[in-house]
């Protein structure tokens, strides 16, 4: 039996090609979930640009058949713009008149098509779901290509070798793979399955179908070296000019930023690979926001970016006696090695020959990491850096923010890399806090 969905205002204003996304069933959207979109059109932000995408879509079915009877689309279904005279009783009526009008279409369809078609209200209000399950409405969430936390891509895996084959990946520096089912460079932790302590690390290398080993000068950048098997890998994909995407996925202090700035750094004024170090991250608050703040571009941003200035000059001050220096990071901005810059300018440019880092990426939707990895010109790598548990926008959440989005699309790619790091090393303070908090 074929489905009806019924669409929320909010799952649009999320996705706006959700209204393609049901296969061959058929679509319905409410009047009064275009009236919601319509009052959200003027804004500049990424709900706006949304709601304009919506009216366009709609519009351009509109020019293939009547709505109000329905549209066939490509996938095989139908979609139709919905209105009805029936309201809800006055007991589950509140003053939030458009979610009720809402409500009142999808219960009209269920009555309507009992016994024809299966409806199924799609929305991500938790309390619109409620009130829609108390009157008999069956709801789901719109949850495209979810993928819980715990199951993500993470980067590496361990199989169980002989202590032969270990001895001659580092005689032959290469094995042959046991299976070809693994991603491009993925990472494998080979293990003597008789003397678990007796391992070996590699990366997949797809083509020749072997494991290859990870290059132990590239075990260090900006004098700061690997603690553990993910920071290893991290920075091999960091340190690998072939890799032009990376994204990075861990809880706080695993070391994402500082390695992925020290990288940046290796390859920006040692190496001179890329031209310049660009590092933004988005502008959201972790608590109530204090307001605007005073000076130019630079002066509002330098809070903002306090974090990457710590990193920065934690790098700078470190010299190779492992002493500290009091050098800033004004250093490299006036050499211009290095670029501070806000995600909202971004639209439009076309950066070339730079090392592209961006914190704090799991506030970003999916549309917003399009446009910026969208931006990368010739010669340059972009990093993501993040943690899924730690998201401050409204829009997003730990599955569907665009830093986990970018690595599930991206990790069959040969030129994309991902890790998720597991162990903190900021502190025993911190990392029992991330566990237990």
């Amino acid at each position: 039996m074929k489905k009806t969905f019924i669409l929320d205002t909010n799952v649009l204003l999320h996705d706006p090609r959700a209204m393609f996304s049901f296969e061959d069933n058929n679509v319905v959207i409410p009047i009064y979930v275009v009236e919601e979109i319509d009052n959200f059109k003027k804004e500049l932000s990424e709900l706006g640009r949304n709601a304009r995408q919506v009216s366009r879509y709609l519009d351009n079915l509109r020019e293939e058949g009547s709505l109000s009877t329905g549209v066939k689309l490509d996938t095989g279904g139908t979609l139709r713009v919905a209105v009805t005279a029936r309201t809800l009783p006055p007991e589950i009526t509140t003053d939030r008149g458009q979610d009720s009008r809402i409500l009142a279409v999808a219960l009209d369809l269920q009555e309507k098509l009992a016994g024809i078609e299966k409806i199924a209200f799609i929305t991500q209000d938790t309390n619109l779901r409620i009130r829609a399950d108390a009157i008999g409405i069956e709801t789901e969430s719109y949850e495209p290509d979810r993928i819980e936390t715990d199951e993500l891509y993470s980067g590496y895996s361990e199989i169980a070798v002989t202590g032969q084959q270990i001895d001659a990946f580092y005689t032959n520096n290469s094995l042959a793979l046991p299976d070809p089912y693994y991603a491009p460079n993925q990472y494998l932790v080979l293990r003597d399955c008789d003397n678990p302590s007796h391992t070996a690390l590699g990366r997949v290398d797809l083509r020749d179908r072997r494991v290859m080993p990870i290059p132990t000068l590239k075990h260090q950048a900006w004098g700061i070296r690997p603690r553990n098997k993910e920071q290893i890998f991290a920075l091999d994909l960091l340190l690998d000019d072939s890799i032009k995407l990376v994204t990075l996925i861990g809880k706080a202090g695993t070391g994402k930023t500082l390695i992925a700035i020290a990288a940046g750094l290796q390859k920006v004024a040692e190496e001179r690979v890329f031209q310049r170090l660009l590092v933004s991250r988005p502008i959201f608050p972790l608590g109530r926001d204090i307001g605007f703040l005073p000076g130019d571009i630079e002066e509002k941003l330098n809070p903002w970016m306090q974090p990457i200035f710590d990193n920065v000059e934690f790098l700078m001050g470190l010299t190779t006696k492992g002493q500290k220096t009091s050098r800033s990071y004004r250093e490299l901005i006036d050499l211009n090695l290095m670029q501070i810059e806000p995600l909202t300018y971004i639209r439009g440019r076309s950066i070339s020959s730079q090392f592209m880092i961006v914190d704090e990426a799991q506030n970003l939707t999916p549309h917003e990491v399009k446009t910026i990895i969208s931006r990368a010109g010739e010669g340059t790598k972009i990093i993501l850096t993040g943690d899924p548990y730690q998201i401050d926008n409204p829009y997003v959440d730990s599955t569907n923010n665009g830093l986990v989005h970018t690595m599930n699309r991206f990790k069959t790619e040969r030129i994309a890399g991902h890790v998720r790091l597991e162990k903190g090393e900021r502190s025993e303070l911190a990392e029992i806090a991330a566990n237990i908090l």
